[in-house]
């Protein structure tokens, strides 16, 4: 069991920063494949970004391409996910995931249903 615990949420504006941190809980973090997901109200939980086992292949959604930033510190235990000029529809509860599924060894999953672990979620609010 790997528990997951998101901070650095928060309400800024738009065209701010804002970086967020998973902490997990796994006494070996790199035999886990990471993910960012983002649910806005009354939408689906949607794929962020993902990093590999080893932090050396990234994926992002085309809606936060250039300008969020994943990566990982295998020693620290904890993934973090870097935004910069947000916008108001990057509004939403971001979700910490983790895969252990042997298959994506060498990329993280792009969908919720190859995760296996789950955090709680924060809130990242961004006003216009």
């Amino acid at each position: 069991q790997v528990q997951l615990v998101e901070s650095g949420g928060g309400l800024v504006q738009a065209g701010d920063s804002l970086s967020l941190s998973c902490k997990a809980s796994a006494r070996t973090l790199n035999n886990y494949a990471m993910g960012w997901f983002r649910q806005a109200p009354g939408k689906e939980r949607e794929f962020v970004s993902a990093i590999s086992r080893s932090g050396l292949s990234t994926d992002y959604s085309d809606g936060v391409k250039g300008r969020f930033t994943i990566s990982r510190d295998n020693t620290k235990n904890t993934v973090y996910l870097q935004m910069s000029n947000l916008k108001p529809e990057d509004t939403a509860v971001y979700y910490c995931a983790a895969s252990g599924k042997n298959k994506y060894l060498y990329y993280g999953p792009k969908i919720t249903e190859d995760y296996d672990y789950w955090g709680q979620g924060t809130q990242v609010t961004v006003s216009s």
